[in-house]
């Protein structure tokens, strides 16, 4: 019912707002001197991505495949998480189908490259908006889904009680994110060592080894690892998740810049989708 509900609003909203775009121009030429009336077709659509995906019959999502509660991947394969949600809202509304999805997994430092060279049709994986990635990255930015905002994650037993206490300390954290420029910025001057990796599973090996005093992430995104930490380890009491918070998080999804239909499909099955969750139909 949940799934049918998002269909209903985000497939009504999409095809209203493309339909607007295809609207035929009457115009009338020689009138006063008896003429007939000629159409003029409208001028060809900006994009061609939503006829692509709609010929192939199956939407390219990337993701992430390592985040409990956003994007994640279990034993056997099978995608879940709030943005693999969003992948599935899409299908829906383009597909008349929310399991016509092909997951693509990516780290960080591949996200933009993928979405530039067209493997994946749009990003649904925890990416920040910035100013400087909307104006280099050849991406738009949709509607934010989830507002976030960076923290520390250490062990319970570190005796660590704020980020005032980690000078000198081992900070795991993402390469090629705003999570490593909000670090550096956040410490200043104090001293610190910053170990940076491409994937979350080998922050969490390193972190299990040893290395990693602290973990920094969005607060999210921190929450689901500690929700999902090995038993053998201590299980989710071993971590503590710091009270501060050292930066604005606006995530959601990005298309490609230049393909304007595109764009206001996926931003409308995200209103869609919102205006139906406000009102309890999700």
């Amino acid at each position: 019912m949940k799934r049918f509900v998002i269909l209903l609003l985000a497939l009504g909203l999409v095809l209203a707002a493309c339909d607007s775009d295809s609207d035929d121009t009457t115009t009338t030429t020689a009138a006063d001197a008896g003429g007939t009336e000629e159409t003029t077709p409208p001028p060809a659509a900006s994009g061609t991505l939503l006829q692509t995906v709609q010929d192939r019959g199956t939407l390219n999502c990337g993701v992430n495949d390592a985040v409990p509660g956003f994007g994640f991947t279990d034993a056997d394969g099978n995608f879940s998480g709030f943005d693999i949600d969003y992948c599935k809202a899409v299908a829906a509304a383009v597909l008349d189908d929310p399991e016509a999805v092909t997951y693509r997994p990516l780290t960080a430092q591949q996200r933009f490259t993928a979405l530039q060279s067209g493997e994946i049709d749009v990003l649904i994986r925890n990416t920040t908006w910035t100013s400087s990635r909307d104006g280099r990255e050849g991406a738009t930015f949709l509607t934010t889904t989830f507002y976030d905002g960076q923290g520390m994650m250490v062990r319970a037993d570190s005796g660590i009680t704020s980020i005032d206490d980690m000078a000198n300390l081992s900070v795991c954290v993402l390469t090629g994110t705003t999570t490593e420029l909000n670090l550096a910025a956040r410490f200043g001057s104090t001293p610190y060592t910053p170990l940076t990796f491409d994937a979350n599973d080998q922050i969490l090996a390193a972190f299990l080894a040893g290395p990693c005093d602290g973990w920094t992430s969005d607060k999210s995104q921190l929450a689901g690892v500690r929700s999902n930490f090995p038993e053998a380890e201590g299980g989710p009491e071993a971590l503590v998740i710091l009270d501060e918070t050292f930066s604005k998080e606006p995530l959601g999804p990005v298309v490609v810049d230049g393909d304007s239909q595109w764009a206001q499909v996926i931003d409308w099955v995200v209103l869609a989708t919102i205006q139906g969750e406000e009102f309890g139909l999700t």
